[in-house]
């Protein structure tokens, strides 16, 4: 759906709300009604035989050079002009993970208990993830306001060092379809395996440390009706804002009119046709800030909507902990 806000404020939208943020990176998507298996889905979004590989820097250097490097070059199989690509260099205690084991990875965590949705590729290769859909969701206020939130487990990694093996649960507030994945107390999130570690044997302990899905969808859905629970009114709102987006002290760089943007533009989602039927309450105002950090975002370059979409797909370390930063204040104000 596409949004007015685009138009104002000095913060532009990256991409149509309406599906998950990762739809605008994925090769392949798949309806609810459409079964796959990992192998089909690796095939469908050019995932298939990469053959991700360690050569040695000194196999590629001039003769007339020394080597005393002990780094390797991590190399695959271009799935679209059949060229090779250098993805990065490691060192030597770097594992190799071929793109089919991290979604056979999601297909035994889940252990048949959810649909594949959606793989892909970022970064020219350099980030690959698949997302699996998994139980009825959240339903927030079902008999009334009807605000539904989906559940993923989303599989990503990296084949330059910069991300590990990572199974992660993730929520998906439907009208806006902005990512709430938070870290619940009682329930891990994420579970992750390094790149100097092997997936193999791995499965059982990320089973066991997610426990899994449904744990945390149970543990998300008693705080998503507590904060729904919780009434605020314009003070609160106001409150809840500035604690989170303190007014710079000095204008440097033009700080202070990026932060009357950034209020304004909070503000208008909050009243928006995404928020509008939960606004009054925790719930909406975390929705609000969260919806403008996937989707309302300065940025700049060719990458800068790639960059954007990763972020709010739940591939960014720092937009997740400005998400959990965000949760924290609003549950403190409004809860108290």
């Amino acid at each position: 759906m596409a949004h007015s806000l685009e138009e104002m404020n000095g913060e532009v939208a990256f991409a149509l709300r309406g599906k998950p943020a990762w739809h605008n990176l994925a090769n392949a998507i798949y309806g609810e009604d459409q079964e796959v298996t990992s192998s089909q889905i690796a095939t469908d979004a050019k995932l298939s035989d990469w053959n991700i590989r360690l050569e040695s820097i000194g196999d590629h250097i001039p003769t007339d050079y020394r080597n005393n490097s002990d780094s390797y070059l991590v190399v695959r199989d271009n799935p679209f002009d059949q060229g090779k690509d250098v993805l990065s260099v490691v060192g030597k205690r770097y594992q190799v993970v071929q793109n089919e084991q991290l979604l056979s990875f999601g297909d035994a965590i889940m252990d048949g208990g959810a649909k594949w949705e959606s793989a892909g590729s970022i970064k020219n290769g350099r980030i690959v993830f698949g997302t699996l859909k998994f139980g009825d969701g959240v339903t927030i206020d079902g008999n009334g306001v009807n605000d539904k939130v989906d559940t993923y487990l989303v599989v990503h990694t990296s084949h330059d060092g910069s991300t590990a093996v990572q199974a992660s649960i993730t929520p998906v507030r439907v009208v806006c379809q902005n990512t709430l994945n938070f870290a619940m107390k009682n329930a891990k999130q994420t579970f992750k395996i390094r790149h100097t570690q092997t997936v193999d044997g791995k499965i059982m302990e990320a089973r066991e440390a997610l426990k899994i899905a449904h744990t945390y969808a149970e543990d998300f859905e008693k705080e998503a009706n507590a904060l729904y629970q919780a009434s605020v009114n314009d003070k609160l709102f106001n409150e809840i804002i500035l604690a989170t987006y303190p007014k710079p002290d000095k204008d440097a760089k033009g700080a202070i009119k990026k932060w009357e943007n950034k209020i304004i533009t909070i503000g208008d989602i909050y009243k928006s046709p995404t928020t509008n039927a939960i606004s009054g309450t925790a719930w909406g105002v975390m929705n609000a800030m969260t919806e403008r950090l996937d989707y309302f975002r300065t940025g700049r370059g060719a990458k800068a909507s790639e960059n954007a979409m990763a972020s709010a797909s739940g591939f960014d370390i720092a937009t997740n902990a400005e998400k959990n930063r965000i949760r924290k204040i609003v549950k403190n104000l409004a809860l108290a």
